[in-house]
């Protein structure tokens, strides 16, 4: 599996949008690299994000209620990866009720698109099947 793309809002301290192109420089240009910085910064928040996005949980937290950004109504993780030359994209989702920050948490969602398919069709959008389909299709 090849990770193309992170896309992340409102995770953790990374508030806002932030978007991460591991297929462009300076990322694609070597083999090796470090995500590095002061504590607080996001560092571990950027694995989390590609956790939550393939599988729908973390390591790191017991629970993934507790991952969205403080005064924040919703948050996503979104992953572009290729496996064998076919792109796939991935997301989990969550929300406040009624997009207020002081709103009732809803449940998480997940879906993964087929990149391959002209319409960029929705494989599947059943958030306890989207882990085990891309775990099949990763091998991971």
């Amino acid at each position: 599996m090849k990770i193309e793309i992170l896309s992340i809002q409102n995770l953790n301290s990374l508030s806002g949008k932030s978007e991460i192109h591991f297929n462009e420089k300076p990322f694609n240009s070597s083999g090796l690299f470090a995500i590095t910085g002061p504590t607080g910064a996001g560092k571990s928040t950027i694995f989390d994000a590609i956790c939550l996005a393939l599988y729908g949980r973390t390591p790191r937290l017991k629970n993934p209620d507790e991952i969205m950004s403080r005064h924040s109504s919703e948050c996503y993780t979104e992953l572009t990866f290729s496996v064998n030359g076919k792109r796939f994209r991935s997301r989990w989702e969550q929300r406040r009720s009624r997009g207020q920050v002081d709103g009732k948490l809803q449940s998480s969602k997940m879906h993964i698109v087929d990149l391959n398919s002209e319409n960029h069709k929705i494989i599947e959008d059943k958030k306890s099947v989207v882990p085990q389909l891309i775990s099949h299709i990763t091998g991971l």
